[in-house]
């Protein structure tokens, strides 16, 4: 079970001229908004990275502004792991759980999440909020993180997981985010 004590959200290149090319962007970018709010009401950290933002551009603005600032990486590696700075700001949470969302599923996701498992992170792929240019590469990213270890849930399955009960001001809170 996801604890949030021990929970990273970890967001993976979610940028204008990237997503733009996404196979059912509305989906992605429905659940994108709704797993990163409830991880801010549930007090989640949340790591994420931007793949060469000169070429790439930066992340969509309203997917941004919901997340810090210095908890950004910029990278060229397609895996997260492969940026230093990326590893510091993960290894200074000290969690071992990590929700897993962002494109490309087939791309980037797979090789941060087959990384973080070698790390002998627990990695959670949050599979509405993962998307690649064709439908076939999204579905083999998430066949090929499963098969490496990952488990699969949705972002809000994760969520409802990490409130664990139906009441008080933060389930208030994430019925707005969900609905």
């Amino acid at each position: 079970m996801l604890n949030t004590g021990d929970v990273v959200l970890v967001v993976v290149d979610l940028q204008e001229k990237l997503a733009k090319a996404m196979h059912s962007l509305d989906v992605l970018l429905q659940a994108s908004e709704k797993m990163i709010k409830g991880a801010n009401i549930l007090e989640i950290p949340i790591v994420w990275s931007e793949q060469n933002p000169n070429g790439l551009g930066p992340t969509l603005p309203h997917i941004a502004t919901l997340m810090k600032p210095e908890l950004r990486a910029t990278k060229f590696s397609f895996s997260c792991c492969g940026e230093p700075n990326f590893m510091k700001i993960l290894n200074s949470l000290a969690r071992r759980q990590v929700l897993l969302m962002g494109i490309e599923s087939h791309v980037c996701v797979y090789q941060t999440g087959m990384d973080l498992l070698n790390m002998e992170y627990e990695v959670q792929v949050v599979t509405d909020a993962v998307s690649s240019r064709t439908l076939e590469n999204r579905l083999l990213g998430i066949e090929k993180l499963k098969n490496g270890g990952a488990k699969l849930t949705s972002a809000e399955m994760s969520l409802f997981e990490m409130l664990k009960a139906a009441e008080g001001p933060k389930f208030k809170e994430m019925l707005k985010v969900v609905k």
